[in-house]
């Protein structure tokens, strides 16, 4: 076998292997028996002429080449991907597949209803909804649309500001009535916060933006921005979380209101490939309207640069 016989179904198995770590587990994901999984990893070995895995105790680690082809291998995936969803459709009719991307507070607790009258009306449209906090790439064709919380600073992307989401400190009621409702932001060293317990580089900004805030003590640590909301609702302590969220249940309270407060900009963005296709821009106008509904639930929209930006 030459290097160029090597198939979609080599690299694909190769890629699940990465990310598994072992022939049946990746096999278990692609549907596929331990020997054929083996048998795609041999003959891609064979033929590009060095090994990609080496057997350990805890499995099989990647070589330094199996890591160098990697991110084409992602590549291929996504492209992959991104026919099937684009083959799925018809030309003119609204069907077929889009994929969403959104962090996991915006795809879990802000999108459902959003897609579920969008399934109401076009019920041959078929959503893949990506609920996490990491940035897929769009120009790599990772998703179709993104809600994202930053300006997009790539080309080739139609992008449109919805508003401001703010977000403040708030804790459950039965808290309050057990600890005492802070009366100044000095106030929270002697509560039980809950935070985060890897400092990215957003927590780097709030940081740097809020200089007032106390140095941080969390009683709780959280790497899901969920976790630390579900742990806002069960009573835990005081947290960070959106004041459309907390407007939802009125045992959640607003903590030291006025005194510390951060604003989301929130962005609708696409391909610009994509503008013409049916699936992908009812979809697009359907998250944009729905967005703007949550956002202007808790705060009015204060820019709109759909003249600009418009798809």
């Amino acid at each position: 076998m030459s290097k160029l016989d090597l198939s979609w179904d080599f690299y694909k198995t190769f890629l699940a292997v990465l990310r598994e770590g072992s022939l049946s587990a990746a096999a278990r994901e692609l549907g596929l028996t331990q020997p054929t999984v083996g048998r795609h990893v041999d003959a891609m070995e064979a033929a590009l002429g060095y090994p990609l895995f080496v057997r350990s105790p805890h499995g099989l680690l990647p070589t330094d080449a199996a890591l160098a082809l990697k991110p084409y291998a992602e590549t291929l995936s996504a492209t992959s991907a991104a026919l099937l969803r684009a083959a799925s459709s018809q030309r003119d009719a609204v069907s077929g597949t889009v994929r969403i991307s959104a962090s996991e507070v915006i795809g879990i607790e802000v999108l459902p209803p959003i897609l579920a009258a969008l399934h109401e009306a076009y019920p041959e449209l078929t959503i893949e909804l990506s609920a996490s906090d990491a940035v897929e790439d769009l120009l790599r064709q990772e998703a179709d649309i993104a809600v994202r919380m930053v300006a997009p600073a790539q080309e080739a992307l139609i992008a449109r500001h919805l508003g401001v989401v703010p977000i403040s400190f708030h804790s459950h009621r039965r808290y309050i009535e057990r600890r005492g409702m802070p009366q100044a932001l000095a106030d929270l060293a002697d509560h039980s916060l809950i935070g985060y317990d890897r400092e990215t580089a957003a927590i780097r900004a709030i940081i740097a933006r809020s200089p007032e805030l106390p140095a941080a003590r969390f009683a709780l640590k959280a790497d899901s921005n969920l976790a630390q909301l579900a742990a806002i609702r069960a009573g835990f302590g005081i947290g960070i979380c959106q004041n459309g969220l907390a407007a939802r249940d009125p045992d959640l309270l607003p903590v030291l209101p006025g005194l510390f407060e951060m604003k989301l900009d929130t962005w609708l963005v696409m391909h610009e490939n994509l503008k013409s296709a049916p699936r992908c821009r009812v979809t697009f106008d359907a998250l944009a309207k729905g967005l703007r509904d949550y956002i202007r639930g808790v705060a009015p929209a204060t820019h709109d640069s759909d003249a600009s930006a418009s798809c």
